[in-house]
């Protein structure tokens, strides 16, 4: 698999923000989906958000309200704004994208990155 370039992770204290940034140059000329997983030690890898090729979003209860998925294709680059961070937010981080469908598990994604730690103290 092609992979994805994570970005932004860092320390940050509890309220506090980050925004999240992958690198899709994979896909410049046409629509895809994509998505951010989180993953901590001894669970399954989630998927938090989503942003189909339509541009539909789509988030985790977890998150929603407080996470914002979006695209820059002309810089072609996804984000992932995170905002009011709780120490439960702690995880590795994780950008996928796929030009033919939005499965909810990591495996069918195309193109993943290899994450971007964020912890919330």
């Amino acid at each position: 698999h092609v992979q994805l370039v994570e970005s932004g992770g860092g320390s940050v204290q509890t309220g506090g923000s980050l925004r999240l940034s992958c690198a899709v140059s994979v896909y410049t000329d046409r629509d895809y989906c994509a998505a951010w997983f989180r993953q901590v030690p001894g669970k399954e890898r989630e998927r938090i958000a989503s942003s189909d090729r339509y541009g539909s979003t789509s988030y985790a209860d977890s998150v929603k309200g407080r996470f914002t998925i979006s695209k820059d294709n002309a810089k072609h680059t996804l984000y992932l704004q995170m905002n009011r961070l709780k120490p439960e937010d702690t995880a590795m981080f994780y950008c996928a994208a796929d030009e033919l469908s939005c499965p909810a598990s990591w495996e069918y994604f195309a193109y993943r990155g290899q994450g971007t730690q964020v912890t919330v103290s």
